[in-house]
């Protein structure tokens, strides 16, 4: 009897930890809802929201197994029985015996996993398609580690835009989103505005996303991909319509130069040192193996969300990329004070 009561106790101390747990989880999504990665209780998007319901139906239905388990093993712990003999024992493998309730669990089991996939395949029917023809298309590039992003031409006369590390998108409106990949195999991932799909070397992966409010939402690589992995993030600025047309107006414009001094001196050393990799419309750096640096200073965030988008966070990068992102194929840059002075002066005109 000592065994039993222990085993009954040890069952329902399992159940209620599984309970616990889950409690402990839906508590902690709550609380941390305007987490940046979270997709648990917050989606922004119609591509999202269907994945979020389908998230939630299935940690219930893990929940709801997890109890049925614990609950049959109580009743198997407290139903105790004198050992069977040989009659007993052919019973319960015959018809109307014990192994009835095999085939009846079997068959609830099926029936939920069928309606469970049946679930998953009509969510991601729904995910695969916008509503309406996406009003803009936006060409991804996945690089070790950082993300380049071409908008597409809007007519003969608009040269596009090329920025990195941060996409802008009209609120309310579908974006299709063309994905590539430079070097190894990645993941684009905006978890509250959509699912993740890889880019992939030698392919053209496509996805749309949709942000129904005005906000920033963090996107992610998903995919591991080397060393940096975890700093390759990038941004999601969702904008009504009108600002984002002013945005992208802006982003067309070539960089203007500036006649000082100074600023000539780091022009010069960026073209001297920089220009291999960066670009900057309006210069003679058309590098491209880096970044897009003619708007710089439009941007949140740097080295691929790793910084704040600051001049002194600026001039850091340049000087210890390697110490701030071992790796990373940015190198190390060793400045004087005047030129560092120089060089930061420049690249405060990038606005």
């Amino acid at each position: 009897m000592l065994a039993t009561h222990r085993a009954i106790d040890c069952a329902r101390r399992s159940t209620r930890a599984v309970i616990a747990a889950f409690v402990a989880l839906v508590l902690h999504a709550n609380a941390h809802a305007d987490a940046p990665l979270n997709y648990f209780l917050q989606a922004d998007g119609p591509a999202a929201t269907p994945t979020m319901h389908l998230g939630w139906a299935l940690a219930a239905l893990t929940v709801v197994v997890a109890l049925i388990v614990s609950v049959l093993l109580v009743g198997a712990i407290v139903r105790r029985r004198p050992p069977p003999t040989a009659r007993d024992a052919s019973h319960v493998q015959g018809e109307g015996g014990g192994l009835h309730w095999v085939w009846i669990g079997t068959g609830i089991s099926s029936a939920a996993l069928f309606a469970t996939l049946a679930y998953v395949l009509v969510t991601l029917e729904s995910v695969a398609s916008p509503r309406r023809e996406p009003a803009l298309t936006i060409a991804v590039t996945a690089y070790d580690w950082w993300w380049k992003i071409d908008y597409a031409r809007a007519n003969d006369g608009d040269a596009g835009v090329t920025t990195a590390n941060e996409i802008h998108i009209p609120v309310g409106e579908p974006v299709k989103v063309e994905l590539r990949s430079a070097d190894v195999i990645h993941a684009f991932w905006v978890p509250r505005l959509a699912g993740k799909t890889q880019t992939i070397p030698g392919v053209v992966n496509e996805q749309w996303i949709e942000a129904d409010r005005a906000g920033v939402y963090r996107g992610q690589c998903s995919q591991f991909c080397g060393a940096q992995h975890a700093h390759m993030a990038f941004e999601v600025i969702a904008e009504p319509r009108a600002q984002f047309d002013a945005w992208y107006a802006a982003q067309a414009r070539p960089h203007a130069s500036d006649t000082s001094a100074n600023v000539r001196t780091g022009e010069k050393l960026f073209l001297d040192r920089c220009a291999g990799c960066h670009t900057v419309r309006g210069s003679d750096a058309n590098g491209a193996q880096a970044p897009d640096l003619t708007h710089l200073n439009s941007r949140r965030l740097i080295a691929a969300g790793v910084l704040p988008n600051t001049a002194a966070n600026q001039l850091d990068w340049i000087q210890h990329a390697q110490r701030i992102k071992p790796d990373a194929l940015m190198p190390s840059i060793a400045l004087s004070t005047a030129e560092a002075a120089a060089l930061s002066a420049y690249l405060r005109t990038l606005q």
